[in-house]
């Protein structure tokens, strides 16, 4: 079924001249434009301290459309439309003068594109910004939604910890509604996490399964290949606790465990969202040593290629206690999940860059056959977000020949195998779902503040008991070894999802 395109609207984005902008939102849009999915008549209104002219600015966006969109053969006559429908406005976020004239220039640009008073607002900007850009632009009358609607689209972080997070909201909510704020979270867009709906409740065969009956853990990944960058100076003040598992994985393991919505209604969805995050059994600071393991890269050669370790990295203090890894073990306090341990992890600076959810059935109760590894639990479910999306069941099969050899084999589905079937970027389906004013795959401010209170004890644990180490781990490998000591069961450990570094960094399936 194909949705109706939005209605025609403007788009301002603020801090249009940074990375986000040229490298992800404008190719997305672009995306969009060459799928026949943006409105019939819109305008993209950039901002920014640089002193650009609107020459300048389209030519920026073009060469970044060039290099960074995912369409192939561009047709020069489209993207030259689109590039014509771009404009640039140097503003002080900070002056109120500068948002009247904002105004000015948006009044005369809806009146060329019909946009009947309908504004998206994106903040690509630091977070300590959100504020202080909602308050101008609602003194200027442009977040009132009298003569048309008013969507804020504001990235990640969502607060720093469970006080400035209420904050945020509260000021936020003072001059905007909730309904007018979209929190993204890209790993949200991903073609596979959203289908993970889609196969839990459309099919038979996995929700009779999805329970504490017939699982016996669950384990969410999300590795980086790559180290912090040119980002150290922020990456030191937030770590992987604040900058990945609070929000990335935390909403993954909200639609893995939540409850068959009533509808697929947006807020039926965040609802089942966010009852999973209420029912998170709390970790007592005491308790944070044995079931949080947080680690940091160390130098290390890779393919030939010596690599700093974190604390070398540019902007980062050579005494850095910042987490680079992080692992946790917790369980969910309800009737489905009850006794079912999770498992979650992120790190960079690890052999591949891969999110994946892994579901592990539990073993049959009687063993029949010989396996060569008797930890090895034979049934798993691996649900791929990226970068090679797709689903992956496991499950043992008897090598061909006499006797009852068991040989672990995969039933493998790959979204890429599906020719004629394009799959968007995230930031291209969630700027689509924004304009259409869905909901459903952005993040609610009760359940931001639900998830900054289950990790409030790891904050404070790690604040106050200077003795909690860090551990050290070699770039290029899966963290550090001490991981694998918070899985229950004798002989288990994480899962490896490419034990040997492809040449290409490709993703290996073992």
């Amino acid at each position: 079924m194909k949705l109706e395109n939005p209605k025609n609207l403007i788009v301002v984005i603020f801090g249009a001249s940074g990375d986000l902008a040229s490298r992800k939102l404008l190719p997305a849009i672009y995306s969009l434009r060459i799928q026949n999915m943006l409105p019939d008549k819109y305008a993209i209104i950039g901002t920014g301290r640089s002193m650009l002219s609107n020459a300048e600015f389209r030519n920026k966006m073009k060469e970044s459309i060039l290099s960074f969109s995912e369409i192939q053969n561009h047709e020069q006559s489209h993207l030259e439309d689109f590039i014509q429908c771009l404009t640039y406005h140097t503003m002080d976020v900070s002056s109120p003068a500068s948002y009247e004239k904002l105004k000015g220039i948006m009044v005369e640009t809806g009146k060329k594109v019909g946009a009947d008073g309908n504004y998206i607002f994106y903040m690509a900007t630091p977070p300590f910004m959100f504020e202080s850009i909602s308050v101008n632009l609602a003194k200027a009358g442009l977040a009132d939604q009298s003569a048309g609607f008013r969507r804020f689209i504001i990235e990640k972080p969502f607060g720093y910890d469970l006080e400035s997070s209420r904050t945020l909201n509260t000021n936020l909510h003072e001059v905007i509604s909730e309904d007018q704020i979209f929190r993204i979270d890209h790993y949200l867009g991903k073609e596979t996490v959203q289908n993970l709906l889609v196969m839990r409740f459309a099919n038979g065969i996995f929700e009779p399964l999805w329970n504490r009956n017939y699982i016996h853990r669950v384990e969410i990944t999300s590795a980086e290949s790559i180290g912090v960058g040119s980002r150290g100076g922020y990456y030191d003040s937030a770590g992987a606790l604040r900058d990945m598992l609070q929000n990335h994985l935390l909403q993954l393991t909200g639609m893995t465990a939540m409850e068959p919505p009533a509808s697929m209604e947006p807020e039926s969805i965040r609802n089942e969202i966010h009852k999973v995050l209420q029912s998170l059994q709390p970790i007592r600071e005491t308790d944070v040593p044995k079931q949080v393991i947080r680690g940091q890269y160390t130098g290390s050669v890779i393919r030939g290629e010596c690599i700093n370790g974190y604390r070398f990295e540019k902007g980062v203090a050579q005494d850095s206690r910042t987490e680079t890894f992080v692992a946790v073990k917790f369980f969910i306090n309800n009737w489905r999940w009850g006794g079912v341990p999770f498992y979650i992890r992120t790190g960079k600076r690890m052999p591949a860059q891969v999110t994946e959810i892994v579901i592990y059935f539990k073993r049959t109760p009687h063993a029949l056959f010989p396996r060569e590894n008797e930890n090895m639990t034979a049934n798993q479910l691996i649900i791929r977000i990226q970068p090679d999306e797709g689903i992956l069941l496991k499950f043992d099969m008897k090598e061909p020949g006499s006797g009852f050899n068991l040989k672990n084999v995969n039933m493998d589905f790959h979204y890429k195998d599906l020719t004629d079937i394009r799959i968007p970027s995230a930031y291209e389906r969630l700027l689509f779902d924004v304009m259409q004013g869905d909901s459903t795959l952005f993040s609610r401010d009760d359940t931001i503040e639900t998830a900054w209170k289950f990790i409030e004890p790891v904050q404070r644990a790690w604040v106050n008991n200077p003795s909690i180490k860090v551990y050290g781990y070699p770039a290029g490998t899966w963290g550090p070894e001490r991981s694998g000591n918070i899985i229950d069961g004798c002989g288990l450990t994480w899962r490896y999802p490419c034990r040997n570094l492809i040449e290409d960094g490709t993703y290996c399936e073992l």
